[in-house]
């Protein structure tokens, strides 16, 4: 039982903070025979303002028949109920289990009308007890249309993304609010070999009904929809996304935007258009799936989530918006009006790649391998563009220090997304300065772990057939290591930004008697200013009497 209560009250406290809802988050699936080594994939940004969370740590057990277990809002901890208790769980660590079933999210909203209710489950208990209960991505998808029958749903609507060793499936679930119990929901299996994403918008559309292998859905996804006048047609019409979640332009800039930046990486090729996430009127959503153009590993999806629409128009890097130094990032809200026009609405760019992601990972479910070796979650804190991804695996006995805890509200320089932060916050008032230094320090991190996990798992499957304690501690003691020297590191480059730019000069080198020079602004922006204020920037003498703007 302790597990439980731990479990529990690492969510009470540590989703306090979190808000109404996320519309922020950005996931990519890649099935296995789409990867470059076999692995199932599913990447997660989780981009909230001023949250923090620590690493999602459940040991699994086994209960008693008639146990059950109390559930709080992983938003703000109140009561919502009880369940029963399964007599087996299994272990948790992140957003990954013991038998490389791994589940992330993307909050669409949906209809308003569909929102609330008086079920038990918000999205996160529903994600964390399904992962605590599932063997197969099949068997996940199942368990939460049961939790969500049985005990009901009160969230929004969502997009999870489910798989495990050899399958991965994207699911549009939404709850019926006042209007009925349970949930309605769409699952589609990406084909092996191809690739998905989503982003707070639900994608799945029509779905073929005759094929009961690659699609799974809730028996009265397409009546519910009628009763409520959202349809009418033949179920070989239904949409669950115009149905549930019509696109808006809002949220076709703000959310496909991201998709079809992921596709356009993945796929060159296929040439992708723009004109649907740009609000072109009739222009062709972009597919489910797709294929890619080459097969994909774990630094390709760290590059997806490191992206500001890099190498096309849209890059945010460039333009008077982006600053003297190239900040791709544009400061929230996203929307706004110019003082005197209440009629015209602006929206900033949102690439994937936010200021304000709380954490990320990129689950490896790898099937070659037992699962006491195989799952192993790539896990990073903070702005994806500025920090590094370092190795979890699942089969541990201890959470690293600096990601075990902390506040989003008290600076605390043991934890590793205050240290993270550090560094980011400071390369944004002169970006393109600092970020090759931060970009020298990720590749030498992350290129050492990829190059290095190949022989960790050796070294576990030998302790394995010796002793399966000791194979845990020593993947334990790996991933513990692999967090705080990280981290570590990233206080050393912390150090490091702050002397070599301190009050806007560059250090040459880190002698005593290397002499700064000023950084100063490029050529462009010092024209901008010259052309906004014409002579006033000018060094000479005057004549009496000129005018001095």
């Amino acid at each position: 039982m302790f597990g439980n209560v731990l479990f529990v009250l690492v969510f009470i406290t540590s989703f306090l903070l979190w808000p109404l809802q996320s519309n922020a988050c950005t996931s990519v699936l890649v099935s296995k025979g789409a990867s470059k080594d076999g692995s199932v994939m599913i990447s997660w940004t989780y981009d909230v303002a001023g949250f923090m969370m620590p690493l999602p740590y459940y040991a699994g057990g086994t209960y008693s028949p008639g146990d059950s277990l109390d559930l709080f809002g992983f938003r703000d901890g109140k009561p919502l109920g009880r369940i029963a208790q399964a007599e087996q769980t299994w272990r948790v660590v992140g957003n990954m289990n013991e038998h490389q079933v791994a589940i992330a999210e993307t909050t669409f909203g949906g209809r308003r009308e569909l929102h609330g209710g008086k079920g038990v489950f918000d999205y996160g208990n529903l994600i964390y007890i399904t992962l605590q209960r599932a063997r197969t991505a099949r068997e996940a998808i199942r368990i939460m249309d049961e939790l969500a029958r049985l005990y009901g749903y009160r969230d929004s609507g969502e997009s999870f993304s489910i798989g495990d060793k050899d399958e991965v499936w994207v699911m549009d679930f939404i709850g019926k609010g006042e209007h009925g119990e349970g949930a309605v929901w769409v699952a589609a299996r990406i084909p092996d070999g191809y690739i998905a994403a989503h982003a707070n918008q639900s994608r799945i559309r029509q779905v073929d009904w005759q094929d009961t292998e690659g699609w799974m859905w809730s028996d009265d996804v397409v009546d519910f929809a009628r009763e409520m006048g959202w349809f009418d047609g033949e179920d070989a019409d239904f949409s669950f996304a115009d149905a549930y979640d019509p696109p808006t332009p809002r949220s076709l800039l703000l959310c496909e935007s991201r998709v079809w930046s992921i596709y356009n990486r993945a796929a060159p090729s296929a040439k992708f258009s723009p004109d649907y996430w740009r609000c072109v009127k009739g222009a062709e959503p972009y597919p489910l799936f797709i294929k890619a153009d080459r097969k994909l590993g774990v630094e390709d999806m760290i590059a997806f989530h490191r992206d500001h629409f890099h190498n096309t128009p849209y890059y945010t890097g460039a333009g008077a918006v982006a600053g003297p130094y190239g900040n791709p990032y544009r400061w929230r809200p996203v929307f706004f009006q110019l003082e005197g026009d209440t009629v015209t609405q602006y929206g900033w760019d949102r690439p994937i790649s936010q200021p304000q992601t709380a954490f990320s990972f990129i689950s490896q479910a790898r099937g070659w391998l037992p699962d006491e070796v195989g799952p192993i979650c790539w896990y990073s804190v903070d702005d994806t563009y500025c920090n590094a991804w370092m190795p979890v695996y699942v089969n541990i006995n201890q959470v690293p220090p600096s990601i075990a805890g902390g506040s989003p509200a008290e600076y605390d320089w043991q934890s590793a997304y205050w240290v993270f932060s550090t560094v980011s916050n400071f390369a944004y008032s002169i970006f393109n300065q600092v970020i090759p230094d931060i970009q020298k320090r990720q590749q030498e991190i992350e290129s050492r772990f990829l190059e290095l996990v190949p022989a960790i798992d050796k070294g576990a499957l030998a302790l394995l057939k010796l002793d399966p304690a000791m194979a845990q501690d020593y993947l334990t003691l790996f991933t513990v290591q692999a967090v705080e020297q990280t981290t570590q590191q990233w206080r050393e480059l912390s150090n490091y930004l702050m002397v070599k730019y301190n009050d806007r000069y560059e250090r040459p080198s880190m002698e005593h008697d290397a002499w700064p020079r000023g950084l100063g602004y490029p050529d462009d922006y010092n024209r901008r200013a010259v052309e906004e204020r014409p002579g006033y920037y000018e060094v000479r003498w005057r004549e009496p009497g000129e005018k001095i703007d």
